[in-house]
């Protein structure tokens, strides 16, 4: 694998598709110790405290995704024009987007920190918390909350090492973090007996060491743009940018995490087996969304590098070889998802009516999972190229809208959680469509960058 000068991997040249997979195999490893060890947590709550913690901190989910994802929605902004900059070797607008960046996570974790801490009460309240979840889910929310800066700060300085070709820093980071979550963990709630409010400690701490990881590669690089702290500042140029793609992905993110809302209004209509099916269900599926998910990140990177390196006809051979691999890589783990798929739900639950319904939900959506390479290949190659209102468009048209309107429409012509499965291919479909649509039209105009 080639590297450039500076030690990171320039996807300007040579394979297209060899340089995609090594790029997204550190993302796709990174996906899944992250979620390992958000899984630990509610492990550890579970086990060693009751399943009123991990109610405690399930239902503090929404909140923290909502507010996280939006602000995870700049490090595209921010991601892409970085990209472009570093494969137009156009190193003083490299260094003024790094700067300028990290001012705003800075700005963001301030910002971020008062509206948790303000929105807790209200948002408990708002989702009827049970009077004997409040102090639980109030302590953990409250604590969680102090570590929101050190989760900017790794969301949008990760994104930046991913846009100079770094893929494996993020790896390490998460890595690191998800060990000291677990030693954590276990010191608080295991030996110290925190209750929950150990939990999010431990969340502080290990956000915090991957935060600091990633800040010092930042500092280490090997060129003219390596981060110095004492030259922070916000450049109104690369802000105004960093906002005009990174806002729509946050809002994509905001209304899919509330859009979720009615769906599980639906599933929690079924009963308790059925809620048992969804949500192992939804943690199954990781298994096929994680690869395609991190093709779509080093589809972007790979775009946005070159943009700026002036070939936009590698730009349009290299979403079709991405997508080549995903559908590939999604019909192999699909199959094998549905081969397994009684021993993948057992692990969740013995509760044989939970995973016959389970059964029915795989069997319902993954034969079609393959669909989603097309809603998230060339979502992420149209970011990639400076244009982000339009798949934020297209996907909380098709993806909540249409979606929640389905629901409205099937479940109750089809009472049987299948009702429920079926909306997601469909506006897959939907979504993939449009979304490929959109980029055949937009990259038969696309011009190098200057």
């Amino acid at each position: 694998m080639k590297y450039d000068k500076h030690g990171y991997r320039d996807l300007t040249t040579g394979s297209i598709w060899k340089k995609l997979v090594l790029f997204a195999l550190p993302l796709l490893l990174s996906s899944l110790v992250q979620q390992l060890y958000n899984t630990v947590d509610l492990i550890f709550a579970g086990n060693l405290i009751d399943s009123n913690a991990s109610a405690a901190i399930g239902m503090s989910g929404m909140l923290i995704t909502c507010l996280v994802g939006f602000f995870g929605g700049m490090s595209v902004g921010a991601g892409v024009l970085i990209a472009r900059s570093y494969g137009n070797e156009d190193y003083d607008r490299l260094h003024r987007a790094i700067h300028s960046t990290v001012a705003l996570c800075a700005i963001g974790s301030i910002l971020l920190l008062v509206l948790g801490e303000a929105l807790t009460p209200v948002y408990l309240r708002l989702v009827h918390t049970p009077e004997g979840l409040w102090p639980m889910a109030m302590g953990y929310l409250r604590i969680y909350f102090i570590s929101m800066p050190a989760i900017i700060f790794y969301n949008l300085c990760s994104g930046m090492l991913r846009s100079l070709g770094d893929s494996r820093s993020t790896l390490v980071a998460q890595v690191a973090g998800g060990l000291f979550n677990v030693l954590a963990d276990w010191l608080f709630i295991a030996r110290l007996h925190c209750g929950v409010a150990g939990a999010a400690w431990a969340t502080l701490i290990s956000q915090t060491i991957s935060a600091a990881y990633v800040v010092y590669r930042l500092k280490k690089l090997d060129g003219p743009y390596a981060l110095k702290l004492r030259q922070v500042r916000l450049d109104r140029g690369v802000l105004r940018e960093t906002l005009r793609i990174g806002v729509p992905a946050g809002v994509q993110s905001l209304v899919i995490t509330l859009s979720n809302v009615f769906v599980q209004y639906h599933i929690n209509r079924f009963g308790g087996s059925a809620i048992a099916a969804f949500t192992a269900y939804f943690k199954i599926e990781l298994i096929v969304y994680y690869p395609i998910m991190a093709l779509g990140q080093a589809m972007m990177t790979f775009v946005g590098q070159n943009m700026g390196a002036s070939k936009p006809e590698r730009v349009r051979r290299g979403l079709w070889e991405c997508l080549g691999l995903g559908v590939g890589v999604s019909l192999l783990l699909s199959v094998l998802g549905l081969l397994g798929g009684r021993l993948l739900f057992s692990a969740f639950y013995s509760d044989e009516a939970a995973i016959a319904l389970g059964l029915r939900i795989i069997a319902t959506t993954f034969p079609f999972y393959f669909i989603y390479c097309f809603l998230e290949i060339p979502g992420d190659a149209l970011r990639g190229i400076g244009e982000s209102r339009l798949p934020m468009l297209i996907v909380i048209v098709n993806l909540c809208l249409l979606r929640t309107a389905l629901l409205f429409l099937i479940v109750p012509r089809w009472p049987d959680v299948r009702g429920i499965a079926v909306c997601y291919p469909i506006t897959w479909a939907m979504t993939g469509a449009c979304m490929l649509v959109c980029w055949l039209k937009r990259s038969s105009r696309i011009k190098p960058a200057g």
